[in-house]
């Protein structure tokens, strides 16, 4: 059995996906396999990617149309025949160690994920990503506390794939990373956690990430499912105050900074629906128990109003 899988989707990524590629051939970890989804790339991706796929049987190329990296990465799942599952961005580097260390952490303690630092590159210059974890999680409580400040990104972590391997990606929205990372979290019960910066996210100005427009929208989309998910699976009443504290933080606070990139007209529409779904969604919030902890933040959130909507669009552009 394979040991790990490694799921890549790649989309015209022909100018960067040789140096991801060359970063995993070379791991010190050999069992393991690297599933390239092209997604219907129009450049050159598909044929650097099936040179090698000849040269290296670890590697394995899907070819499909277009689907977006939710889609591209749902293939790589149903594909993958490892004991743990992992991703990665087609413009994105690792460390030769990383999935060893990863692997050897996850088998120490039968971890569910494992997880370790990163940094943002731009090419020329290193800068640390947000650690939201800095020791291992194994209990309800802990993993609860971690929901509610953990930093979503995929890509710095190993899964175990028979809990996951029924969880997929919301295909066709932008950051469906976000929602399935909260999809995983019921499903799982222990994290194991690697002191060591091991994944280099390069940051281009031109990634879609930095040229969200109107596909900012779907947060609150991803957040309206996620908590139909939580519903329709008999978890909500579980994890009832995280879903919620969740929802009020990413909707007022990460929702609301990125759309000031919007006009001021287009703005405050969008603070008038975002508030409209808060308020259906979870009209009570007030009360969390999270929120009721202080903070800076959480004042921000409890209080959150046009007022203090319009000061975030001043800060973000400069006007005050």
């Amino acid at each position: 059995m394979v040991k790990v899988s490694v799921v890549i989707p790649v989309y015209n990524a022909e100018k960067h996906i040789e140096k991801t590629i060359n970063s995993l051939l070379n791991q010190t970890f050999k069992d393991i396999e690297f599933i390239f989804v092209n997604d219907g790339s129009k450049d050159k991706s598909l044929e650097i990617l099936r040179e090698y796929e000849k040269k290296d049987n670890r590697v394995i190329v899907i070819d499909q149309t277009n689907s977006g990296p939710g889609g591209a990465r749902n293939s790589g799942i149903l594909k993958a025949r490892g004991e743990y599952i992992g991703f990665l961005d087609s413009d994105d580097f690792v460390t030769e160690n990383m999935y060893e260390a990863l692997y050897n952490k996850a088998k120490d303690k039968n971890f569910d994920i494992v997880e370790c630092d990163f940094r943002y590159t731009d090419g020329n210059k290193t800068w640390e990503g947000i650690h939201d974890l800095n020791s291992d999680i194994l209990s309800l409580q802990e993993k609860k506390k971690y929901m509610i400040r953990m930093y979503p990104v995929l890509w710095n972590k190993i899964y175990k794939y028979n809990k996951v391997k029924q969880i997929f990606f919301t295909e066709g929205v932008f950051a469906e990373d976000v929602e399935y990372l909260y999809r995983v979290m019921p499903a799982i019960n222990t994290i194991g956690y690697v002191n060591n910066t091991y994944y280099y996210y390069y940051q281009r100005p031109d990634s879609e990430s930095n040229s969200y427009g109107q596909k900012l929208y779907d947060y609150i989309t991803n957040f309206n499912s996620l908590v139909d998910y939580y519903k329709k699976n008999g978890i909500y009443n579980e994890y009832k105050d995280e879903i919620e504290y969740c929802y009020v933080r990413y909707n007022y606070a990460t929702f609301i900074k990125r759309a000031t990139i919007f006009d001021k007209n287009q703005y405050v529409k969008a603070t008038n629906i975002v508030m409209k779904n808060v308020k259906e969604k979870f009209p009570n919030y007030k009360k969390n128990k999270y929120i009721n902890q202080l903070s800076f933040k959480n004042i921000y959130l409890k209080y959150f109003n046009k007022f203090l909507a319009n000061v975030v669009y001043l800060i973000e552009n400069r006007k005050i």
